[in-house]
């Protein structure tokens, strides 16, 4: 055979091998680049949706704790207030996102209480959202003014057997943790109580210290000037053990009604479509914020119990609060509609 044939076919055999090298990375391009995205992530701002006005609860927390995730991430985090609807509208925008750098906060309302209270949401909090983690379960105060003839959780309980339906309680307006901590109260130990909503908790807290309340649950960051101060007394707190900023007050479970437990707690969460490795990347640089001294003290001197964990520990907290309002919700008959 030509030595010029030999080298013809020697040369299209490389170039089919090169070819065919380059086609195989070609087609590995894709998975490798989608890798390496993931690896990269943050690479922008992350946004933090917060489904309440600026100053309030979840707000004060948010902007505790940001700087310490933004540290940990290596990008800044914007926090971006949306309330509305008793935190429906915000957390509707969370659960619609799909740019991988929008995620928000969680609290009772939005993602387990008024899928039962109202009709028609905008989102399936089970379906189109997933858990981070849990940050902080607040406990809330059972209060009364110190002109009340009860001084017990005992007492009380008494009273309102005694007279079914006199006794009122305040809350910041229907199917919040205020509210259905004082149904939860009445469904565990069979007895009537009659709910006042207010247009605010602090419109309820000054009823309650002039004496137009029987009581009141109260987060413990509003409750304890007032009890501090005398002003109203705390017979009972809603958690499974005692606070440190009010040792000398028993739990519920302790003053007699069993089981008892209400929080006001706050998550994070993610769209559903969040991949898993940026929820674990996230879920990680949340607990590290949770272990700073900083962050700690300004839940836990508000009353509150830092958690932290696992997104799988926050998904079975939040079925397990699913399951505890479903029946109290269904005996009250509460509805937002």
């Amino acid at each position: 055979m030509p030595s010029h044939t030999l080298m013809q076919r020697r040369g299209a055999l490389q170039l089919a091998a090169l070819l065919a090298t380059t086609g195989a990375a070609m087609l590995a391009m894709p998975g490798q680049a989608s890798a390496q995205a993931k690896e990269a992530w943050p690479t922008r701002p992350i946004k933090l949706i917060v489904p309440y006005a600026a100053g309030g609860f979840a707000d004060t927390r948010a902007r505790k704790i940001v700087d310490k995730i933004g540290q940990s991430l290596g990008q800044p985090i914007v926090i971006d207030n949306r309330g509305g609807a008793g935190g429906v509208t915000g957390t509707d925008a969370i659960a619609k996102a799909k740019d991988g750098y929008t995620f928000g906060f969680g609290s009772p309302a939005p993602l387990v209480t008024n899928p039962m209270l109202m009709k028609k949401m905008p989102y399936d909090a089970m379906r189109d959202l997933q858990p981070i983690i849990l940050i902080e379960e607040a406990p809330l105060i059972l209060t009364t003014a110190p002109n009340q003839p009860f001084k017990t959780v005992a007492e009380l309980i008494a009273a309102a057997k005694a007279k079914p339906g006199t006794l009122t309680f305040g809350s910041s307006g229907v199917g919040g943790a205020h509210h259905l901590s004082g149904e939860l109260l009445a469904y565990q130990t069979g007895t009537e109580m009659t709910h006042v909503p207010y247009k605010g908790g602090a419109l309820a807290a000054t009823d309650l210290m002039g004496g137009h309340l029987a009581f009141m649950f109260e987060m413990g960051y509003a409750a304890l000037p007032a009890i501090q101060g005398h002003k109203v007394t705390a017979l009972a707190v809603s958690s499974k053990q005692r606070l440190k900023v009010l040792p000398d007050v028993p739990t519920l479970s302790e003053a007699g009604i069993k089981g008892f437990e209400s929080y006001n707690w706050l998550g994070m969460i993610a769209p559903a479509s969040t991949p898993a490795p940026i929820v674990e990347r996230l879920n990680k640089a949340v607990n590290e914020a949770l272990k700073d001294p900083e962050v700690r003290a300004m839940i836990e001197n508000s009353g509150g119990e830092v958690v932290g964990g696992t997104p799988q520990a926050f998904g079975k907290f939040l079925a397990q609060e699913r399951a505890k309002w479903g029946p109290v919700i269904k005996k009250a008959n509460i509805t937002l509609d």
